[in-house]
């Protein structure tokens, strides 16, 4: 097959054949408004959502799922093909020839088949359409601005936290002493000067240039506040952290948006940077830092006071919560606070309970693969998603499987619940499990684990939230989640892929 040929079912994809065959089904170049990506999702803006096939996306080889959260549209990929492909879809978008390539790379998909999988994902598309009518609201608007502030900076995290990992397990096992240090530097230094890039992304999502938010937001950072008094105490380099870097740019934002609203053009070069530089720093020095540090100071303690005196009833309302919050788009204002934990902690405690909601999403998927064992186009799209939600991507499983179904939503929370809970009983008997970066999950998560009592006792802490996530969450879905009317309307409605046994010609085998 030409390297530029679109995928069609039975060969190979590539990021190229991927990025060419989604191209038609959202609407071909003239309904993209805007291409991006993170960890796992190529992000898109459309013109007109309703050229988009979303049928024909989630059976596309390669996607895992779509999710829209109001401001764009999301292709599920996975980590690290994104990327690849999100290249491939702006090279294709650019070309001459894109709209050639898109007639055939439509022609190829045209005859997906359609089963219960697909009726679960139509449904999973309303449900989300509803919940976005019902939620489009400030806050959530809000919370999509601070994700877009923090989540470009995941990579950076997650590479420094494996670094800082291997550094402290080298350090521990006293083994390559004379490159200790030098992977510590490596792993520190990002951190050190991650106010800078929260403040150059907070100018750049409020409108504002992003040098200058750099630029305030780097004062936080400098050395040289040591000699500054606030309130009567000596300022500390990196006081407030992200949170005072996110307001000290933020405030820069408007105070630029004001001079240049009012001052003419031939000041306005001059005159602009430097009162943006004065005014919003003068501010973050005396108010801003301070204020920032005593509200980042609160969050370190609240979060190690929660999970040592109320571990296992902490880690059982958060690992039952956060699906829904993950549905509901809250889970977004999270990211400060983990970074603010990394940030004093070295990690944060938050997120190995929370990643225990992903092991009862996937306990629960595994019971209705089991249960609904006629269904084979459902039990193919959970066996296409599994692998995904082993690796913390959930939204297959759960826009696909478990939302749409209903009451498997719900015993998956359970299962996140149990796991979360284990979690944070050892907490309480002062086995802490951290994580030094933010983004990955399941079992991606183990090479970013630390905690108090060495990595080995913290993944084995971790590893057996995980299995209590996955047996709790399937344990409930088999006996709770389906009973048989739920099973017989899935499996025995009119649009749903027919049952082997009715099939017309000879019974299939069954399998070794």
């Amino acid at each position: 097959m030409h390297k530029d040929t679109p995928h069609t079912p039975g060969t190979p994809h590539t990021p190229r054949s991927t990025a060419a065959a989604l191209l038609p089904l959202v609407g071909g170049p003239a309904n993209v408004t805007s291409v991006a990506h993170c960890m796992t999702r190529l992000r898109l803006g459309l013109a007109d959502r309703s050229r988009v096939d979303d049928a024909a996306l989630r059976a596309l080889p390669g996607v895992l799922g779509v999710v829209e959260d109001g401001e764009s549209y999301q292709v599920v990929l996975g980590p690290g093909v994104v990327g690849r492909v999100t290249e491939a879809f702006e090279a294709l978008l650019a070309a001459d020839g894109a709209g050639d390539t898109a007639k055939g790379a439509a022609a190829g998909t045209a005859d997906a088949p359609a089963g219960t999988a697909d009726v679960l994902a139509r449904r999973g598309a309303e449900l989300k359409a509803r919940q976005k009518r019902r939620n489009a609201t400030p806050l959530k608007s809000a919370l999509r601005r601070v994700a877009n502030i923090f989540v470009p900076l995941i990579p950076a995290l997650i590479g420094c936290g494996i670094v800082a990992g291997i550094a402290g397990l080298l350090t521990n096992l006293e083994r390559l002493p004379g490159i200790t240090p030098a992977l510590a530097a490596l792993s520190s230094a990002f951190m050190a000067l991650i106010a800078v890039f929260v403040g150059h992304n907070t100018a750049k999502e409020f409108g504002g240039t992003p040098v200058l938010g750099g630029a305030v937001a780097a004062v936080v950072v400098y050395p040289g506040v040591a000699e500054v008094t606030a309130f009567g105490t000596a300022l500390a380099p990196g006081q407030g952290g992200v949170l005072g870097a996110l307001a000290a740019a933020l405030l820069g934002t408007y105070v630029e948006k004001w001079c240049r609203a009012r001052l003419p053009g031939t000041l306005d070069v001059l005159l602009t940077p430097t009162l943006t530089v004065l005014v919003s720093g003068l501010v973050t020095l005396y108010v801003l830092m301070y204020a920032a540090g005593e509200v980042a100071t609160a969050i370190g303690a609240a979060a190690n006071w929660l999970l040592t005196t109320t571990g296992a009833l902490a880690g059982l309302v958060l690992g039952g919560l956060f699906l829904p919050l993950v549905m509901l788009g809250l889970h977004q204002a999270l990211i400060p606070i983990h970074t603010t934990l990394i940030e004093q902690q070295g990690h944060t405690v938050l997120l190995p309970i929370l990643a225990m909601a992903g092991a009862g999403q996937v306990g629960a998927a595994a019971a209705v693969y089991v249960r609904l064992r006629h269904d084979t186009t459902l039990r193919t799209t959970i066996r296409s998603a599994l692998p995904a939600g082993l690796l913390g991507v959930g939204e297959p499983l759960i826009y696909g499987v478990s939302l749409p179904l209903g009451r498997p939503f719900l015993t998956a929370c359970v299962g996140g619940a149990a796991g979360g809970a284990f979690v944070g009983l050892f907490a309480m008997l002062g086995t802490d499990v951290g994580a030094t970066a933010i983004g990955p999950s399941g079992w991606a998560l183990f090479p970013l684990l630390a905690g108090g009592g060495g990595w080995a006792v913290t993944a084995a802490v971790y590893g057996g939230g995980l299995l209590t996530g996955y047996v709790v969450g399937f344990a409930a879905t088999y006996f709770f989640g389906l009973d048989g009317g739920t099973a017989r309307a899935v499996c025995d409605s009119g649009e749903h892929e027919p049952r082997p046994a009715d099939r017309p010609g000879p019974r299939p085998a069954s399998p070794r």
